[in-house]
């Protein structure tokens, strides 16, 4: 549950960066960091990745993060993979 509303979070966050064409890579990278952690996500600052797109009319900001969760059942551990990302346009 928790990464579908730290997906939500990459998409509000890409939105205000393409809206915002003043604020940083670094500032994108650590807004979302911030939202991992209120997430209890083991995102650190290498699995985060931004990427902006700008060409005359157009400017998008793409915000990735790569991050696996180990999961412990009872008689059964496992590690999930999540790839979310986000992007405005």
């Amino acid at each position: 549950m928790a990464n579908y509303s730290f997906q939500d979070d990459l998409k509000t966050e890409a939105m205000m960066a393409g809206a915002n064409p003043q604020r940083t890579d670094e500032e994108v990278r650590t807004n979302v960091l911030r939202k991992a952690k209120e997430h209890d996500l083991p995102i650190d600052a290498k699995q985060v990745r931004v990427q902006r797109i700008s060409t005359p009319g157009l400017s998008a900001v793409y915000v990735e993060a790569d991050y696996t969760v180990p999961v412990n059942l009872p008689g059964y551990s496992f590690d999930m993979h999540f790839n979310p990302t986000s992007g405005n346009k």
